[in-house]
């Protein structure tokens, strides 16, 4: 059952500012939380990734726990009234990547929910496919909110690649940026929520929705070369819920992370969508200053739409955004703010 859902507050725990305010501010000024960490990469060097800088050296899920937690309360700041009356969707890192910081989920949602102070509403559930979790938290929250189970749904998403097990594993395959590979990623940890709740005429409105696989995903084993295809899929889709070409769109948001695969795979869709006149559409991505925050990055990506409308500085209205895995799995959303 598709019906309109707004978001109606954020939050967010980053590398460049441990609230949404201050962590939009940095993005638009261009700013990254880049510095030397304690893993070691390729020739000795110490590996760069974007840690969030927490009052306490919490690791593992404990550290998790608080970045969750510390987004979350921010957003119910802004919506004191949705307390106790919130179906939480935790958005986790895929189930299958080496050494996740928190495998067990259950158990991370209700230490979230007890520092946060929110209890788990009877809905509340765990979505873990990295970072497009969010696009599925998104179809699942209106689908709650189309049944009335819950008057409000919190989608909140946590991840972190600097852990040790993952910077080995990601090293061994080249996938992280060092001085001999310029075709990586930076990897990085992060903590961002939205509240969405049934439309009300306020905040930002999600107006379309797309998901799909793509068959020559980056680890594909038949090396299928890349279309864009499932991209393509979760763009189209999206758009025609939201009944607009393409051209229309304002800007875009994605999770480019940082190696060629993700621009290509975003420009092919682009290409074989984008017809007629069309103004300038800018591209925007958390990753320039954040590195790659897993599960974390459609909440983000939400959240800089949110402030960007918010604040009047958004590169226009809608906006579309998209992630994908490393599995194939593609989403893509259409959101736009609502103007008087």
């Amino acid at each position: 059952m598709s019906i309109p859902i707004d978001i109606v507050s954020i939050g967010m725990v980053t590398a460049v500012g441990l609230d949404a305010p201050s962590a939009c501010a940095a993005m638009r000024a261009h700013l990254d939380g880049f510095q030397e960490t304690r893993f070691l990469g390729s020739g000795g060097n110490w590996l760069i990734g974007a840690p969030v800088p927490l009052p306490r050296n919490w690791i593992g899920e404990k550290r998790m726990t608080h970045l969750a937690a510390g987004a979350i309360c921010e957003a119910f700041e802004a919506a004191p009234e949705a307390r106790g009356k919130t179906a939480l969707i935790l958005c986790l890192a895929e189930e299958g990547r080496p050494d996740r910081p928190a495998p067990d989920g259950a158990r991370l949602l209700n230490s979230i929910a007890e520092i946060a102070e929110c209890p788990p509403h009877g809905r509340s559930r765990i979505v873990a496919h990295g970072r497009p979790s969010g696009h599925v938290a998104l179809e699942q929250a209106r689908r709650i909110l189309a049944t009335g189970e819950a008057p409000y749904v919190m989608i909140a998403g946590v991840d972190s690649y600097l852990t040790a097990g993952a910077v080995t594993h990601y090293l061994a395959d080249n996938r992280l940026l060092t001085p001999d590979n310029p075709n990586g990623f930076i990897p990085g940890e992060a903590a961002a929520a939205v509240l969405c709740t049934c439309s009300r005429n306020r905040g930002l409105r999600l107006f379309g929705l797309g998901l799909a696989r793509e068959k020559a995903s980056i680890y594909n084993p038949a090396d299928i070369p890349l279309r864009g295809d499932g991209m393509t899929s979760a763009y189209l889709a999206a758009l025609n819920e939201a009944s607009i070409e393409m051209n229309r769109l304002g800007y875009r948001i994605a999770d480019l992370i940082g190696e060629q695969y993700w621009f290509k795979q975003s420009a092919l869709a682009s290409l074989r969508l984008l017809r007629g006149r069309h103004e300038f559409q800018d591209i925007w991505s958390p990753a320039e200053s954040l590195g790659n925050v897993g599960a974390a990055a459609v909440p983000m990506m939400i959240g800089m739409a949110f402030m960007a409308a918010k604040k009047g500085y958004a590169a226009g209205n809608p906006v579309l955004i998209e992630a994908s895995n490393d599995a194939g799995a593609c989403g893509a959303a259409v959101l736009a703010a609502r103007v008087a």
